[in-house]
Protein backbone atom coordinates (compact mmCIF):
# COMPACT_ATOMS: atom_id res chain seq x y z
CA UNK A 1 0.00 0.00 0.00
CA UNK A 2 1.10 3.52 -0.94
CA UNK A 3 1.84 5.79 1.90
CA UNK A 4 -0.38 8.95 1.97
CA UNK A 5 2.81 11.17 1.99
CA UNK A 6 4.14 9.76 -1.23
CA UNK A 7 0.54 10.30 -2.66
CA UNK A 8 0.50 13.74 -1.76
CA UNK A 9 3.80 14.13 -3.36
CA UNK A 10 3.42 12.46 -6.15
CA UNK A 11 -0.42 14.08 -6.58
CA UNK A 12 -1.09 17.20 -4.20
CA UNK A 13 -4.46 17.86 -5.18
CA UNK A 14 -5.19 14.34 -3.74
CA UNK A 15 -4.90 15.91 -0.32
CA UNK A 16 -8.42 17.47 -1.23
CA UNK A 17 -9.82 14.32 -0.54
CA UNK A 18 -8.02 12.97 2.52
CA UNK A 19 -9.93 12.54 5.31
CA UNK A 20 -8.89 14.11 9.07
CA UNK A 21 -7.18 11.17 9.95
CA UNK A 22 -5.78 10.57 6.82
CA UNK A 23 -4.44 14.04 6.78
CA UNK A 24 -3.04 13.84 10.70
CA UNK A 25 -1.30 10.57 9.29
CA UNK A 26 0.41 12.31 6.07
CA UNK A 27 1.64 15.34 8.20
CA UNK A 28 2.99 12.83 10.69
CA UNK A 29 4.46 10.97 8.04
CA UNK A 30 6.19 14.41 6.43
CA UNK A 31 7.30 15.61 9.58
CA UNK A 32 9.74 12.38 10.02
CA UNK A 33 11.07 12.81 6.36
CA UNK A 34 11.42 16.78 7.26
CA UNK A 35 9.12 17.64 4.40
CA UNK A 36 6.91 19.04 6.37
CA UNK A 37 7.56 22.58 4.97
CA UNK A 38 7.46 21.05 1.19
CA UNK A 39 4.28 19.66 1.75
CA UNK A 40 3.22 22.93 2.22
CA UNK A 41 4.59 24.27 -0.84
CA UNK A 42 2.92 21.34 -2.96
CA UNK A 43 -0.04 21.87 -1.64
CA UNK A 44 -0.12 25.70 -1.73
CA UNK A 45 1.53 25.16 -5.55
CA UNK A 46 -2.29 23.01 -6.31
CA UNK A 47 -4.46 25.49 -4.47
CA UNK A 48 -5.74 22.97 -2.34
CA UNK A 49 -4.45 24.31 1.12
CA UNK A 50 -7.61 26.21 1.69
CA UNK A 51 -9.40 22.84 1.61
CA UNK A 52 -7.78 20.95 4.04
CA UNK A 53 -8.78 20.44 7.75
CA UNK A 54 -8.04 24.15 10.10
CA UNK A 55 -5.08 21.93 12.11
CA UNK A 56 -3.89 20.62 8.81
CA UNK A 57 -3.45 24.06 7.43
CA UNK A 58 -2.20 25.31 11.18
CA UNK A 59 0.39 22.85 11.28
CA UNK A 60 1.76 23.17 7.66
CA UNK A 61 1.63 27.28 8.19
CA UNK A 62 3.88 27.31 10.95
CA UNK A 63 6.44 24.49 8.88
CA UNK A 64 6.29 27.34 6.41
CA UNK A 65 7.12 29.60 8.54
CA UNK A 66 9.80 27.76 10.14
CA UNK A 67 11.19 26.48 6.33
CA UNK A 68 11.42 30.93 5.86
CA UNK A 69 13.35 31.36 8.85
CA UNK A 70 15.99 28.28 7.83
CA UNK A 71 16.35 30.21 4.95
CA UNK A 72 17.12 33.34 6.07
CA UNK A 73 19.83 31.81 8.67
CA UNK A 74 21.14 29.59 6.06
CA UNK A 75 21.83 32.99 3.96
CA UNK A 76 22.89 34.84 7.08
CA UNK A 77 25.41 31.70 7.90
CA UNK A 78 26.76 31.82 4.40
CA UNK A 79 27.33 35.64 4.56
CA UNK A 80 29.60 34.65 7.24
CA UNK A 81 31.67 31.81 5.80
CA UNK A 82 32.20 34.31 3.13
CA UNK A 83 33.99 36.84 5.09
CA UNK A 84 35.38 34.44 7.63
CA UNK A 85 37.59 33.20 3.64
CA UNK A 86 38.26 36.57 2.76
CA UNK A 87 41.21 37.43 1.69
CA UNK A 88 42.53 33.81 0.73
CA UNK A 89 41.62 33.97 -2.76
CA UNK A 90 39.70 30.82 -2.91
CA UNK A 91 35.95 30.75 -4.97
CA UNK A 92 33.67 29.30 -3.12
CA UNK A 93 31.38 26.47 -4.12
CA UNK A 94 28.37 26.05 -2.39
CA UNK A 95 27.07 22.56 -2.38
CA UNK A 96 23.33 20.22 -1.55
CA UNK A 97 20.75 22.56 0.42
CA UNK A 98 23.31 25.79 0.86
CA UNK A 99 23.38 25.86 -2.98
CA UNK A 100 19.50 25.54 -3.14
CA UNK A 101 19.12 28.04 -1.18
CA UNK A 102 21.35 31.01 -2.28
CA UNK A 103 20.54 29.95 -5.94
CA UNK A 104 16.65 30.53 -4.93
CA UNK A 105 15.65 27.15 -6.29
CA UNK A 106 12.77 25.19 -6.20
CA UNK A 107 14.50 22.37 -4.08
CA UNK A 108 15.18 24.70 -1.10
CA UNK A 109 11.76 25.65 -0.75
CA UNK A 110 11.14 24.20 2.69
CA UNK A 111 13.88 22.19 2.77
CA UNK A 112 15.23 22.17 6.59
CA UNK A 113 18.69 20.64 7.00
CA UNK A 114 21.26 21.29 9.54
CA UNK A 115 24.63 22.09 8.04
CA UNK A 116 26.33 24.16 4.94
CA UNK A 117 28.45 22.16 2.73
CA UNK A 118 31.05 23.91 0.57
CA UNK A 119 33.61 22.61 -2.29
CA UNK A 120 37.24 23.97 -1.89
CA UNK A 121 40.50 23.04 -4.00
CA UNK A 122 42.04 20.24 -1.32
CA UNK A 123 45.52 22.46 -1.67
CA UNK A 124 43.77 25.32 -0.35
CA UNK A 125 42.20 23.08 3.25
CA UNK A 126 44.88 23.94 5.97
CA UNK A 127 44.18 27.73 4.86
CA UNK A 128 40.23 27.16 4.93
CA UNK A 129 40.38 25.91 8.22
CA UNK A 130 42.46 27.71 9.63
CA UNK A 131 40.19 31.15 8.74
CA UNK A 132 37.10 29.57 10.04
CA UNK A 133 38.81 28.38 13.09
CA UNK A 134 39.71 31.95 13.27
CA UNK A 135 35.86 32.96 12.80
CA UNK A 136 34.75 31.07 15.94
CA UNK A 137 34.63 27.44 13.79
CA UNK A 138 36.07 24.33 16.02
CA UNK A 139 36.09 20.59 15.80
CA UNK A 140 32.40 19.37 16.40
CA UNK A 141 33.49 16.74 18.84
CA UNK A 142 34.92 13.61 16.95
CA UNK A 143 38.17 11.62 18.63
CA UNK A 144 41.53 10.95 17.84
CA UNK A 145 40.42 8.16 15.41
CA UNK A 146 37.76 9.99 13.69
CA UNK A 147 40.12 13.43 12.97
CA UNK A 148 42.61 10.84 11.53
CA UNK A 149 39.91 8.96 9.56
CA UNK A 150 38.67 12.15 8.00
CA UNK A 151 41.93 13.77 6.98
CA UNK A 152 43.49 10.29 5.93
CA UNK A 153 40.69 8.98 3.64
CA UNK A 154 37.24 11.20 3.18
CA UNK A 155 36.69 13.91 1.12
CA UNK A 156 35.87 16.26 3.62
CA UNK A 157 37.24 17.97 6.68
CA UNK A 158 35.74 16.75 10.10
CA UNK A 159 32.57 19.54 10.72
CA UNK A 160 33.40 22.39 11.99
CA UNK A 161 30.41 23.90 14.66
CA UNK A 162 30.48 27.24 15.47
CA UNK A 163 31.20 28.09 18.61
CA UNK A 164 28.63 30.48 19.68
CA UNK A 165 25.79 29.61 17.37
CA UNK A 166 26.09 25.85 16.96
CA UNK A 167 26.00 26.40 13.10
CA UNK A 168 28.00 23.34 11.12
CA UNK A 169 29.79 23.38 8.12
CA UNK A 170 31.45 20.87 6.33
CA UNK A 171 34.04 21.57 4.21
CA UNK A 172 34.60 19.20 1.10
CA UNK A 173 37.24 19.26 -1.34
CA UNK A 174 35.82 15.90 -3.48
CA UNK A 175 32.04 14.70 -3.52
CA UNK A 176 33.64 10.67 -2.98
CA UNK A 177 36.58 9.69 -1.14
CA UNK A 178 39.76 8.73 -2.86
CA UNK A 179 38.81 5.02 -1.48
CA UNK A 180 35.49 4.85 -3.37
CA UNK A 181 34.66 2.86 -6.35
CA UNK A 182 33.86 5.79 -8.38
CA UNK A 183 36.21 8.61 -9.14
CA UNK A 184 34.83 11.96 -10.20
CA UNK A 185 37.35 14.21 -11.09
CA UNK A 186 37.17 17.35 -8.23
CA UNK A 187 38.43 19.47 -11.09
CA UNK A 188 36.08 19.03 -13.39
CA UNK A 189 33.34 20.20 -10.95
CA UNK A 190 35.38 23.31 -10.18
CA UNK A 191 36.18 24.37 -13.45
CA UNK A 192 31.71 23.93 -14.46
CA UNK A 193 30.70 25.70 -11.87
CA UNK A 194 28.63 28.73 -11.93
CA UNK A 195 28.80 31.96 -10.49
CA UNK A 196 25.83 33.24 -8.24
CA UNK A 197 24.55 36.01 -9.60
CA UNK A 198 24.55 39.19 -7.02
CA UNK A 199 27.71 38.00 -5.39
CA UNK A 200 30.86 38.44 -7.01
CA UNK A 201 34.33 38.91 -5.91
CA UNK A 202 34.16 42.23 -3.89
CA UNK A 203 36.88 43.95 -2.40
CA UNK A 204 38.68 40.62 -0.76
CA UNK A 205 35.46 38.54 -0.58
CA UNK A 206 35.43 35.36 -2.38
CA UNK A 207 32.23 35.07 -5.15
CA UNK A 208 29.98 32.54 -4.62
CA UNK A 209 29.18 29.60 -7.01
CA UNK A 210 27.13 26.63 -7.31
CA UNK A 211 27.66 22.98 -9.66
CA UNK A 212 26.25 23.88 -12.75
CA UNK A 213 23.12 22.33 -12.97
CA UNK A 214 23.68 18.70 -14.25
CA UNK A 215 26.49 18.18 -11.76
CA UNK A 216 24.34 19.36 -9.12
CA UNK A 217 21.75 16.17 -10.17
CA UNK A 218 24.95 14.13 -10.56
CA UNK A 219 25.77 15.25 -6.23
CA UNK A 220 22.40 14.75 -5.21
CA UNK A 221 22.54 11.41 -6.94
CA UNK A 222 25.49 10.32 -5.20
CA UNK A 223 25.22 11.40 -1.99
CA UNK A 224 21.71 9.24 -2.06
CA UNK A 225 23.61 6.14 -3.22
CA UNK A 226 26.77 6.34 -1.70
CA UNK A 227 24.90 7.22 2.08
CA UNK A 228 25.77 4.78 4.56
CA UNK A 229 22.21 6.27 6.40
CA UNK A 230 19.29 6.46 4.63
CA UNK A 231 17.55 8.69 7.65
CA UNK A 232 17.07 11.57 5.04
CA UNK A 233 16.43 9.65 1.64
CA UNK A 234 12.92 10.15 0.57
CA UNK A 235 14.41 13.96 1.78
CA UNK A 236 17.00 13.78 -0.88
CA UNK A 237 15.02 11.83 -3.98
CA UNK A 238 12.79 15.29 -3.45
CA UNK A 239 15.66 17.15 -4.08
CA UNK A 240 16.25 15.04 -7.36
CA UNK A 241 13.36 14.91 -8.27
CA UNK A 242 12.46 19.33 -8.21
CA UNK A 243 16.19 19.88 -9.26
CA UNK A 244 14.83 17.86 -12.40
CA UNK A 245 11.81 19.86 -12.82
CA UNK A 246 13.89 22.92 -12.40
CA UNK A 247 16.78 22.06 -14.96
CA UNK A 248 14.62 19.35 -17.93
CA UNK A 249 13.80 22.13 -19.95
CA UNK A 250 17.19 23.68 -20.28
CA UNK A 251 18.39 22.98 -23.79
CA UNK A 252 19.92 19.43 -24.36
CA UNK A 253 19.83 19.10 -20.62
CA UNK A 254 19.37 15.13 -20.53
CA UNK A 255 22.44 14.76 -23.03
CA UNK A 256 24.18 16.76 -21.05
CA UNK A 257 23.34 15.02 -18.13
CA UNK A 258 24.51 11.17 -19.43
CA UNK A 259 27.25 12.39 -21.10
CA UNK A 260 28.54 13.97 -17.99
CA UNK A 261 27.97 10.95 -15.71
CA UNK A 262 29.85 9.11 -17.90
CA UNK A 263 32.83 11.56 -17.22
CA UNK A 264 32.67 11.71 -13.83
CA UNK A 265 32.30 8.00 -13.46
CA UNK A 266 29.07 8.42 -12.37
CA UNK A 267 26.47 6.07 -14.20
CA UNK A 268 25.44 3.99 -11.16
CA UNK A 269 24.40 6.48 -9.35
CA UNK A 270 22.51 8.54 -11.58
CA UNK A 271 20.91 5.34 -13.09
CA UNK A 272 19.39 4.51 -9.30
CA UNK A 273 18.21 8.08 -8.91
CA UNK A 274 16.38 8.04 -11.88
CA UNK A 275 15.13 5.27 -12.09
CA UNK A 276 13.55 5.49 -8.25
CA UNK A 277 12.47 9.23 -8.90
CA UNK A 278 10.49 7.89 -11.50
CA UNK A 279 9.00 4.82 -10.01
CA UNK A 280 8.48 6.29 -6.30
CA UNK A 281 7.23 9.90 -7.18
CA UNK A 282 6.43 9.80 -10.94
CA UNK A 283 9.00 12.22 -11.93
CA UNK A 284 8.94 12.52 -15.54
CA UNK A 285 12.23 11.01 -16.98
CA UNK A 286 12.06 9.89 -20.58
CA UNK A 287 12.90 6.22 -21.31
CA UNK A 288 15.18 7.15 -23.76
CA UNK A 289 17.10 8.76 -20.98
CA UNK A 290 17.01 5.24 -19.33
CA UNK A 291 17.77 3.59 -21.79
CA UNK A 292 20.82 5.59 -22.59
CA UNK A 293 22.64 5.50 -19.50
CA UNK A 294 21.68 1.58 -19.40
CA UNK A 295 25.35 0.53 -19.25
CA UNK A 296 24.88 1.33 -15.85
CA UNK A 297 22.03 -1.31 -15.41
CA UNK A 298 23.21 -4.00 -12.81
CA UNK A 299 22.19 -7.93 -13.92
CA UNK A 300 18.96 -8.61 -13.41
CA UNK A 301 19.40 -10.25 -9.75
CA UNK A 302 21.40 -7.38 -8.40
CA UNK A 303 18.68 -4.52 -9.87
CA UNK A 304 16.11 -6.67 -8.52
CA UNK A 305 17.60 -6.56 -4.95
CA UNK A 306 18.54 -3.02 -5.25
CA UNK A 307 14.95 -1.98 -6.39
CA UNK A 308 13.78 -4.39 -3.09
CA UNK A 309 15.91 -2.27 -0.99
CA UNK A 310 15.39 0.96 -1.93
CA UNK A 311 11.44 0.91 -2.61
CA UNK A 312 11.77 0.09 1.11
CA UNK A 313 14.34 2.58 2.93
CA UNK A 314 13.22 5.08 0.90
CA UNK A 315 9.54 5.22 2.38
CA UNK A 316 9.25 7.59 5.69
CA UNK A 317 10.77 6.11 8.55
CA UNK A 318 7.31 5.94 9.94
CA UNK A 319 5.63 3.07 12.07
CA UNK A 320 2.85 3.72 8.94
CA UNK A 321 5.33 3.01 6.14
CA UNK A 322 7.67 0.36 7.57
CA UNK A 323 7.06 -3.14 6.74
CA UNK A 324 9.07 -6.15 8.67
CA UNK A 325 12.05 -5.99 6.34
CA UNK A 326 12.28 -2.35 6.12
CA UNK A 327 15.05 -1.85 9.05
CA UNK A 328 17.02 -4.67 7.39
CA UNK A 329 16.88 -3.28 3.90
CA UNK A 330 18.09 0.19 6.04
CA UNK A 331 21.06 -1.79 7.24
CA UNK A 332 21.80 -3.64 3.90
CA UNK A 333 21.73 -0.37 2.16
CA UNK A 334 24.20 1.18 5.20
CA UNK A 335 26.52 -1.89 4.34
CA UNK A 336 26.72 -1.08 0.42
CA UNK A 337 27.43 2.71 1.05
CA UNK A 338 30.38 1.85 3.40
CA UNK A 339 31.39 -0.96 0.95
CA UNK A 340 31.45 0.96 -1.93
CA UNK A 341 33.15 4.20 -0.20
CA UNK A 342 36.41 2.13 0.90
CA UNK A 343 38.02 -1.07 0.52
CA UNK A 344 37.55 -4.31 2.40
CA UNK A 345 40.60 -3.91 4.57
CA UNK A 346 39.56 -0.38 5.65
CA UNK A 347 36.03 -1.35 5.79
CA UNK A 348 36.40 -3.81 8.35
CA UNK A 349 39.26 -2.19 10.68
CA UNK A 350 36.70 1.52 10.46
CA UNK A 351 33.59 -1.36 11.71
CA UNK A 352 35.32 -2.40 13.99
CA UNK A 353 36.54 0.49 15.74
CA UNK A 354 33.16 2.46 15.56
CA UNK A 355 31.73 -0.97 16.89
CA UNK A 356 33.70 -1.57 19.95
CA UNK A 357 36.93 0.61 19.96
CA UNK A 358 35.04 4.26 19.93
CA UNK A 359 32.10 3.03 22.68
CA UNK A 360 34.86 1.71 25.35
CA UNK A 361 36.73 4.76 24.57
CA UNK A 362 33.26 6.98 25.05
CA UNK A 363 32.49 5.05 28.09
CA UNK A 364 36.19 5.23 30.03
CA UNK A 365 35.92 9.21 29.41
CA UNK A 366 32.86 9.39 30.95
CA UNK A 367 34.16 7.45 33.64
CA UNK A 368 37.09 9.84 34.28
Amino acid sequence: MTPLLIEALRTPAALAAFTPAQCDLVLRQAERAQLLASLHARARDAGVLGRLPAPARRQLEWARQEGERHLQAVRWEVRQIRQALAGLGVPLILLKGGAYAMAGLAAAEGRIFSDIDILVPRAALADVESALMLHGWAGAGHDDYDQHYYRRWMHELPPLRHVRRGTVIDVHHAILPSTAAAHPDAMLLRAAAEPLPGYPASGSLPPLYTLGAVDMILHSATHLLYESEFDHGLRNLVDIDRLLHEFSSLPGFWLRLTDRAAMLQLQRPLFYALRHAARLLHTPVPAAVLEANAAARPGPAVLALMDALLERALLPQHASCDGPLSKLARQILYLRGNWLRMPPWLLARHLFHKALLTPLQAARTRDV
